[in-house]
């Protein structure tokens, strides 16, 4: 997730914005839960504070969603993108699904649509691209600009069609939440 929060900090700068992507680690053992902030605004940032209430969440390992209080701080009206094949009532979010409008909780097989584009579950593009199509806060086109100045060649290439692929998922089950 840091290398994500770096590429939509990237792609909001492709939007003329002003972004700020920065982790905070937990323990410092291999496999600990990692967090990654990304600020986005119209105006410069001065602040450098992790972000206690944000507008949106993007949660790559559903196995956090009852160990850590992801939604802590989450703003009302916020958006919420978990990296998953389950639907929210698989997960146990039912009851808390309800207070959002259609299509601001998503879930989305982020990680096998990467083993199908990148030959491995690194989901972090295919999340990326989700991201675009479910916030607007940044287009597709400067995901996938922001993806071709991390990777090269075909891993970006690989990458692209990654971000591509989700986008079209989440727009059409946010057509699916709105019929």
């Amino acid at each position: 997730m840091v290398t994500a929060a770096e590429m939509l900090s990237i792609a909001a700068f492709e939007n003329l914005d002003h972004a700020l992507a920065f982790p905070t680690f937990g323990s410092e053992r291999t496999g600990a839960p990692v967090t990654s902030y990304c600020r986005i605004d119209t105006h410069p940032i001065r602040v450098r504070e992790p972000v206690t209430e944000p507008d949106a969440l993007i949660i790559q390992d559903p196995t956090l969603l009852h160990q850590v209080k992801v939604f802590s701080g989450l703003h009302e009206g916020g958006d919420v993108l978990i990296n998953t094949s389950q639907d929210v009532e698989e997960l146990g979010l039912g009851t808390f699904a309800e207070v959002f409008e259609p299509g601001r909780l998503i879930t989305i097989p982020a990680g096998e649509i990467a083993r199908e584009q990148l030959g491995r579950p690194l989901p972090n593009t295919a999340l990326l691209g989700a991201f675009a199509a479910m916030t607007q806060v940044v287009t597709l086109q400067s995901v996938n600009r922001a993806i071709s100045q991390k990777f090269r060649g075909e891993i970006a290439d690989q990458n692209i069609l990654a971000a591509d692929v989700a986008f079209r998922y989440v727009r059409r089950e946010q057509e699916a939440a709105h019929a």
